[in-house]
């Protein structure tokens, strides 16, 4: 690992935990998932400053609009590959949309990048991927993998045996970190952690659940042995955002 792959994962990874704080759903989901008050970046970037998130993971276009306003004020994760629900998922592909030299000079502290394994389209992703790879280690950049099991082939995107397929191909990749579906169990995710081995796991918060019932979530991801959580819906789509990410805060980092 060099010097400034350690260095921008100590930025993102706190005392070996992480808080990732997501505002993705926009090209993945369109508008449906937001309302007239969360719609707004700027409202979804406070959050992300002052709720204690160790990162936020947006897309380039959102970063090249917005980030000026929130450089040095919390550190950015930016999306480098893309698609919308609007193509039926059975063939799905997430392509490329940037480049890792855009996210460097856009001020970007790690990559993310979405992987769909099993679907027809898997070797594409897995060579556009590997491209991307290559050039984070030129920059010295990390990277984080949204590992889904999604496609013709797959049979059950929740099988927890086919989540744990899922991390350890972000394994074999090259992936710092891979992000992945809760399995439902604490005894079930500690299988995703063991096969995901040196990339260390953290769990999508998934669609808007009620305060006690995201919180137990938290608390079996972590006891599981993940490193943390990467959430979107469960914390801007509350009411109240900054308390419900303090009490996660407290979950995951133990105060």
């Amino acid at each position: 690992m060099s010097i400034g792959r350690k260095t921008r994962l100590s930025r993102i990874i706190k005392d070996g935990k992480m808080l990732l704080l997501a505002m993705d759903q926009g090209l993945e989901h369109g508008p449906k998932d937001f309302n007239m008050q969360n719609i707004n970046p700027d409202y979804v970037f406070d959050i992300a400053k002052k709720g204690g998130f160790t990162g936020f993971a947006i897309q380039k276009g959102t970063a090249y609009h917005y980030l000026e306003n929130y450089a040095g004020q919390v550190p950015i994760v930016i999306k480098l590959n893309g698609r919308t629900s609007i193509v039926p998922k059975d063939n799905i592909y997430s392509s490329p949309v940037g480049t890792v030299k855009e996210a460097v000079a856009l001020g970007a502290d790690a990559i993310g990048y979405t992987l769909y394994v099993g679907s027809p389209n898997e070797a594409r992703m897995f060579k556009d991927f590997g491209a991307i790879r290559a050039e984070c280690e030129e920059y010295g950049m990390p990277t984080m993998v949204w590992a889904y099991p999604r496609g013709q082939y797959v049979k059950d995107e929740k099988d927890p045996a086919t989540i744990a397929y899922a991390a350890r191909c972000a394994l074999e990749l090259g992936a710092d970190v891979v992000k992945v579906n809760y399995t439902g169990s604490t005894d079930s995710f500690r299988q995703v952690v063991q096969a995901a081995q040196a990339c260390k796991v953290i769990s999508a918060g998934g669609s808007k659940q009620t305060d006690a019932e995201f919180l137990a979530k938290a608390k079996e991801v972590m006891d599981a042995g993940a490193i943390g959580f990467a959430v979107g819906r469960n914390v801007w789509q509350n009411e109240r955002p900054l308390e419900i990410a303090a009490k996660l805060k407290k979950v995951v980092f133990g105060r």
